[in-house]
């Protein structure tokens, strides 16, 4: 290569450092910007909760229920939740994969609350026990983090949560659920208009002759009740749990107050239906007869009303944009870095 060319491929690299180095800054800043924002958000929510009393009880009214969640999940030992629950219990979490302790979010019973315990016991029996206590993580590399295999395809017991919970004394037995996030496909037709729980905005299902069916309640999807810390999750692509996980566990399950009401509303049944008085449809002609007894996860109950107003359930959903704003800022900072590092490193070749 001539010296001419050497030199015009040096400016060449030069430009396309001060480029990145520029992007970079401009990033940074908007990243504080965006930082300073949801941190003065914040301080006013915490300001709310200091002051109002009706919503501390309505915390700890719910907490109850909770922790009887959390009992009954501690009570599956020998599951992967079960295991996964106890060392959090005991502090052991810090020993955790760096990976797999910022990629869990929580296992689905402690998700969400529903109204009574009524709807909790339909909802978990519809569910299942081992979809109840599936691990949900917010990418791949959380799944990859819980369970490592040999070159032979054998589970490595020595690492992931395996070895994690047999350096304690747990241990987990038989196969259990992880639900990946970022790999859901979301529901995509929008909310209802000013609903503080983000729900979707399902058409609501028609008999022939176009009436909505008596006694319809609602789509399960909607009547699980999502707290502020989770309503305010977003994954990378912009989706809530709601949109993503209920969505993919519930689909258009419908809510009926009684089996007659329900079993009328047959024609317009797609993907399953449950009534309040115990019917139970899993998906379009597969019934499930009997009766659920002894459920042994289930959702938490909510306890207490909520008077929340309405400037603060602007604020959490500003908070929740300005999050998502701020993950993507993050993504575009380390590619920034990653392009910046390279066009160093052939500068130097070409030097």
């Amino acid at each position: 290569m001539s010296e001419s060319n050497c030199q015009d491929t040096l400016v060449s690299l030069e430009d396309k450092i001060k480029r990145h180095e520029d992007n970079l800054k401009f990033l940074t800043t908007q990243a504080n910007k965006l930082d300073e924002s949801i941190l003065d958000l914040q301080v006013s929510l915490g300001k709310y909760h200091s002051t109002n009393e009706s919503g501390t009880a309505k915390e700890n009214g719910a907490s109850n229920s909770e922790e009887e969640t959390m009992e009954q999940i501690l009570q599956q030992e020998k599951t992967a939740a079960g295991v996964l629950c106890w060392l959090n219990s005991q502090h052991a979490s810090q020993t955790l994969d760096l990976g797999l302790a910022k990629d869990v979010l929580g296992i689905v019973a402690n998700l969400a609350r529903v109204d009574d315990d009524n709807l909790s016991q339909l909802l978990s029996e519809y569910l299942g026990l081992k979809t109840m206590v599936a691990i949900v993580c917010r990418t791949y590399e959380g799944v990859e983090a819980l369970e490592k295999h040999d070159g032979k395809g054998s589970i490595d017991s020595s690492s992931g949560l395996h070895g994690l919970g047999s350096s304690f004394g747990k241990s987990i037995t038989g196969r259990f659920v992880v639900i990946c996030l970022e790999d859901l496909r979301p529901y995509v037709g929008g909310f209802i208009g000013d609903d503080p729980q983000k729900k979707l905005a399902l058409p609501k299902p028609k008999l022939p002759n176009g009436e909505c069916p008596s006694g319809f309640l609602d789509y399960a999807v909607n009547m699980v009740n999502l707290e502020s810390r989770n309503l305010s999750y977003l994954t990378s692509s912009g989706y809530g749990l709601r949109e993503t996980l209920f969505f993919s566990l519930f689909s258009r399950l419908q809510i009926y107050k009684t089996r007659h009401e329900m079993l009328l509303a047959l024609p317009c049944i797609q993907d399953g239906a449950v009534s309040l008085d115990g019917g139970m449809i899993k998906k379009f002609g597969l019934f499930s007869l009997g009766s659920g007894k002894g459920i042994e996860v289930k959702f938490p109950v909510i306890s207490g009303e909520s008077n929340v107003p309405e400037n603060y359930i602007k604020t959490e959903d500003t908070i929740r944009m300005l999050k998502w704003e701020r993950t993507n800022i993050t993504e575009d900072m380390r590619r920034e870095q990653e392009l910046l590092d390279s066009a160093k490193a052939n500068c130097k070749e070409q030097a």
